[in-house]
């Protein structure tokens, strides 16, 4: 089964998984969040089209308001 990095830990993957996908299925919906492949920042209007391979490095930052 494919591998990716995910913040630091390797997670398995399905081919064709998609950052939307990958987003959904960590239950991060909906959430003010900002995804980078290998160093590169990918919009949320790409999230949908955006294939993960095997290898990538991803770091997903999810903000947290406060006060």
């Amino acid at each position: 089964m494919p591998e990716i990095l995910l913040n630091g830990e390797p997670k398995q993957i399905t081919n064709d998984l998609t950052v939307a996908a990958l987003i959904k299925d960590l239950d991060l919906e909906n959430k003010r969040l900002a995804v980078e492949i290998n160093q590169e920042i990918v919009p949320r209007s790409q999230f949908e089209q955006c294939i993960l391979a095997v290898g990538d490095k991803v770091e997903i930052i999810h903000a947290v308001g406060g006060g």
